[in-house]
């Protein structure tokens, strides 16, 4: 069974070289949105003056979730300090000024749309001493006033390892703690160049020990170079320091500047995974060509209820 996966992965590596610049497999064409629905969700958007990730990552996904009511919020944004070359968000402006009234306006949008479920992600801060916790706290402490039976999750950086800093966050009780692992640990150096791999994993591990409450989630894309056999040793590695959730994407070129795709993966490739990962123990594993680290996040609610902490 594993050789036969590995094999159609290979195939389909050697026709995505005359894909990647030209057309994507009919498995990543996505529906066409409720417009209606979306301009809503942008009118409130910018009547309070958020970012969301959707819009600044270019999200394949961003019209289904717009449709939905959904949105994952970015915060200190959208100005990053770190350059990734998979990464579509602006690296080349200034890091503004943290704004005090932002929590504010980012619960009023939580309570206007309603959400069950909320996700909150950020730039990159390290211009900041504390990579940003403080704002992330004060953004969950408005969104529970305002909406108090919403979930909340939140996708951070790495914050150069500051772990007083993941403290501070943890203090806040997040329901969810999510810090996307991206790639394998071979192509850490061209792919996430200022990030660390044995960092990504103890900011998880140190997650559970300062919160054991908290269900803790991770992501990598593939598409990239990555061998089954790697990302399998990624899951086990995720595994051990006792990550939850887990997601797995297809990774999709941004603009030419950006890295190239180097195979387009296979619907039933992303569901052996899915397979290997549940039997390695993980609680939830989302694994599909469009699956992206927010995608569908508020699944996690059902799950919570399954395994209650």
């Amino acid at each position: 069974m594993e050789a036969s996966h590995v094999t159609q992965r290979h195939i389909t590596r050697e026709k995505a070289g005359a894909m990647v610049n030209t057309a994507k497999p009919e498995w990543l064409r996505v529906k066409a949105p409720q417009w209606e629905r979306v301009g809503n969700v942008k009118d409130i958007l910018r009547d309070l003056d958020l970012n969301t990730v959707c819009e600044e990552a270019s999200c394949p996904n961003i019209g289904e979730c717009f449709s939905h009511g959904t949105a994952t919020f970015l915060i200190m944004g959208p100005a990053c300090t770190r350059a990734c070359p998979y990464c579509d968000i602006d690296f080349e402006k200034k890091p503004q000024a943290l704004d005090p009234t932002e929590p504010l306006r980012l619960a009023e949008a939580v309570g206007r749309m309603n959400l069950n479920h909320v996700v909150i992600t950020s730039v990159n801060r390290d211009d900041l001493p504390d990579g940003g916790a403080e704002q992330f706290v004060k953004c969950i402490d408005a969104i529970r006033v305002r909406s108090p039976k919403t979930t909340i999750e939140v996708l951070i950086p790495d914050l150069c390892g500051n772990w007083g800093a993941l403290e501070l966050i943890l203090t806040a009780k997040p329901e969810v703690l999510n810090h996307n692992t991206e790639t394998i640990p071979r192509l850490y150096r061209r792919v996430r160049p200022q990030g660390d791999y044995p960092r990504t994993l103890e900011l998880i591990r140190r997650s559970r020990d300062i919160s054991p409450s908290v269900y803790t989630k991770s992501g990598i894309m593939v598409g990239l170079g990555e061998t089954d056999d790697e990302v399998h040793q990624v899951m086990h590695d995720l595994r051990e320091v006792d990550c939850d959730i887990l997601t797995i994407g297809q990774y999709l070129q941004p603009t030419p500047k950006h890295l190239a795709v180097q195979d387009f993966v296979t619907p039933e490739q992303f569901e052996q995974w899915r397979v290997v990962g549940e039997a390695m123990g993980f609680l939830q594993v989302v694994s599909s060509p469009l699956t992206r680290s927010s995608y569908h996040a508020e699944q996690v609610r059902s799950l919570m209820e399954r395994y209650p902490r």
